[in-house]
């Protein structure tokens, strides 16, 4: 008994260091399996262990819970040795507890062992098939205790082939009529060989259970700061949205305001530019008075005159450098007023409309002789 609760004590400390794992695969349809069983049985008392051997099979359903414990249903069948009709003669259905010894104190590394050793414990329904001559069939409570010896083979680990060797009560002793009771003479040795198949689970995709990846303090840390320095950055942008939306709608409105507004009539003040035009009129040295082939020119500044009622005419005169300055500008002026005297006694054009001044020795040219003119100016507003 001392040893039993000491293995049970090392079981649970295995456990409680499993569970700081977090394990996938490990929900209601996950880690369920089906296996086939076979073998044989024989008392293990007041027979022939060879003689008395008889054939036994069945199924076998499991639900894995944990890596270490699981839950399954065995059905099995005695070959029939008796005279009754059935294929059977003795049916059995237990509820089967296994506890994975492998695991349980080597530690499970997320994936099955090659090889691996179950303690199993069963309790269960049997009926016996009598034939008629000798009475009616009998029901009776059973219990088995053994092991299993896995071989998980494969990469993927879906199949298992077992060997497993128990020992089976019959508890009723009903021709004693006595309560249920473990008594050797009621017992028999058991073994029976097994296949099993390990369904897919939905959670990881794998015939077993995994173990989640762990992640250090530090990286979580990290991860952490990541996240709320992306949340802060969201937060920024959602600002900037909420800012670009109020202009869109401050835009929108002002858009709705320019299509609601009648039309604009704007008045433009357009200031007349003044056209001018000049001609020049050339003397000879020394002299005021227009040749006749000048006159051609002055006879073009009567005819804009003319044809232009508000033109008027600016008259300048100019003179060479030869000569006093006094000299210049007496002949400068006059240059100026003899055109202003043929404009106004042959072409009658109004002396209001003209301005003569003298203005001295002229430089607008670079040969000296040419700047004895007198310059028309004709301006005219549009």
């Amino acid at each position: 008994m001392k040893k039993t609760f000491t293995l049970l004590a090392l079981g649970v400390m295995t456990l409680g260091a499993q569970a700081q794992k977090t394990v996938q695969g490990a929900g209601f349809w996950d880690n369920w399996s089906i296996g086939l069983v076979g073998g044989g049985v024989v008392p293990l008392t007041h027979s022939d262990y060879i003689k008395d051997v008889r054939s036994v099979y069945g199924l076998d359903v499991t639900k894995q819970i944990t890596p270490i414990y699981g839950l399954g249903v065995q059905l099995t069948g005695a070959h029939n040795v008796t005279g009754s009709s059935s294929v059977y003669d003795v049916t059995n259905v237990s509820l089967l507890g296994k506890f994975n010894l492998s695991n349980a104190f080597c530690g499970y590394n997320g994936k099955p062992r090659v090889f691996e050793v179950e303690a199993v414990a069963a309790a269960g329904w049997g009926h016996s098939y009598y034939p008629a001559s000798e009475g009616a069939d009998a029901d009776f409570m059973t219990s088995k205790f053994g092991l299993n010896l896995n071989f998980n083979l494969g990469e993927q680990k879906a199949w298992t082939l077992s060997l497993m060797p128990a020992i089976a009560y019959n508890l009723s002793t009903p021709e004693h009529n006595s309560n249920p009771s473990y008594n050797i003479n009621q017992s028999a040795f058991e073994l029976m060989a097994g296949v099993t198949y390990h369904f897919k689970n939905k959670n990881n995709g794998r015939h077993y259970m995994t173990f989640q990846k762990a992640y250090d303090q530090a990286e979580v840390d990290g991860l952490n700061a990541k996240v709320n320095d992306l949340r802060a950055q969201v937060n920024d942008k959602e600002a900037e949205v909420a800012k670009l939306n109020d202009n869109v709608k401050a835009l929108q409105q002002e858009v709705n305001e320019l299509r609601n507004r009648g039309p604009i009539v704007q008045t433009q003040t357009i200031t007349k530019n003044t056209n001018s035009l000049e001609q020049t009129v050339t003397f000879r040295q020394g002299k005021s008075i227009v040749d006749a082939s000048q006159l051609p020119n002055v006879e073009r500044v009567a005819t804009f005159l003319r044809n232009h009622a508000k033109a008027t005419v600016s008259i300048k005169g100019y003179a060479s450098p030869e000569g006093s300055a006094e000299v210049n500008a007496r002949i400068a002026l006059a240059r100026a007023e003899a055109v202003k005297k043929i404009l106004v006694n042959k072409y009658k054009i109004a002396a209001e409309r003209i301005t003569a001044e003298g203005q001295g020795v002229g430089n607008m040219f670079s040969e000296p002789d040419w700047n004895r003119v007198s310059i028309c100016t004709i301006e005219e507003a549009d």
